[in-house]
């Protein structure tokens, strides 16, 4: 520990990283309990990594926190895995992608990094309706890696806009409260559904906990998009790239959080269905 504890100083001292190696973890981090669904696809697709979760849930939400908060949390983090030590970081979480990713990966050159934005792209190309939905923050849809999303990839498209406050918080307390729960998903889906978007775009990585209760307000024949699994496959992709694939027959999983342990300890029990020991984390 007192090793972990010097390089994490050297590091913070310096900017710089070790070199990685294969047999180094995979670092996951998000403002809450919303990374788990990426968690899950990565478990899926990358069986052999070892895998480690840091939930900032006593901090969470990130959107309505100043940039610079936001960016200093982030960073704060993001050193605490590289301590572990890992070899890839995916910022599971939109609002701390937008604010931090480009910091993150000049500051740690010599590790990936990858980050969230809006399945935009994909909700465009397959439209019917010319419209697409995208369910977010309003941090989220109010930054500029989401407009240059939309400029990049939906000029042909016209992106219907949905902010949702309360929403992300709402499912990281898990209250039980199903009918709560689909009110006001009913609430934030409908009118973009009326307003004639066949696809529903998830724009934060708490969503696609609840894909069904959106699946479900949303009706037929409106596809819900849930960037989870493209992030996972990007993940992989640049550890194979890199050299980096684990070589095992399965990995660990390690849970952090700076909010309630118990919390994330039941979140992990429903989303990847085991039982885990939640430690507490200090960043």
């Amino acid at each position: 520990m007192k090793e972990i504890n010097r390089n994490a100083m050297r590091e913070k001292a310096s900017g710089a990283t070790r070199p990685t190696a294969a047999s180094d973890a995979v670092g996951v981090f998000d403002s809450g309990q919303g990374g788990l669904s990426i968690f899950r696809e990565l478990i899926a697709i990358a069986p052999a990594e070892n895998i480690v979760y840091c939930s900032d849930g006593g901090r969470m939400p990130y959107g309505p926190r100043p940039l610079a908060e936001v960016r200093r949390l982030c960073e704060n983090v993001a050193r605490r895995l590289l301590a572990v030590p890992v070899k890839i970081v995916v910022i599971a979480c939109n609002a701390a992608s937008a604010a931090s990713l480009k910091q993150l990966r000049e500051m740690f050159p010599g590790i990936p990094f990858v980050g969230m934005e809006p399945a935009v792209k994909p909700a465009a190309t397959v439209s019917r309706s010319g419209k697409v939905g995208v369910l977010a923050t309003e941090a989220t849809l109010q930054g500029e890696l989401f407009e240059n999303v939309v400029a990049r990839f939906a000029s042909k498209v016209e992106v219907l806009r949905q902010p949702c406050p309360g929403l992300a918080e709402f499912i990281e307390k898990r209250s039980g409260d199903a009918a709560g729960l689909e009110k006001l998903v009913e609430k934030f889906v409908r009118p973009l559904v009326e307003a004639g978007a066949d696809n529903l775009v998830l724009g934060c990585s708490h969503y696609p906990l609840i894909k069904d209760t959106i699946r479900k307000a949303a009706g037929e024949g409106v596809a819900i998009i849930d960037p989870s699994p493209a992030i996972a496959r990007r993940t992989r992709q640049l550890l194979a790239e890199k050299g980096l694939l684990a070589d095992r027959e399965r990995g660990t999983h390690r849970f952090y959080t700076s909010g309630e342990p118990d919390l994330l300890a039941e979140a992990v029990k429903r989303v990847l269905g085991v039982d885990a020991k939640v430690e507490p984390g200090t960043w």
